[in-house]
């Protein structure tokens, strides 16, 4: 039994140095995206060739 409270109090500290790590990483921007927004003006998705039909002139 006394096995049982070492792993957990052990399991606990582990989760702790984990979490502090990452709001360790989060905060000092790690995770920051730098190559995405340069990328983006290569492949913007605007159309500037969008078909207009008129369907008035289309009769005559």
């Amino acid at each position: 039994m006394e096995v049982i409270y070492l792993l957990i109090a052990f399991s606990l500290m582990v989760a702790l140095i984990f979490l502090g790590l990452f709001f360790w990483a989060v905060k000092s921007g790690q995770f920051d995206d730098q190559y995405t927004p340069s990328m983006r003006v290569l492949f913007d998705d605007t159309n500037s060739n969008k078909k207009t039909t008129n369907h008035k002139n289309r009769d005559e």
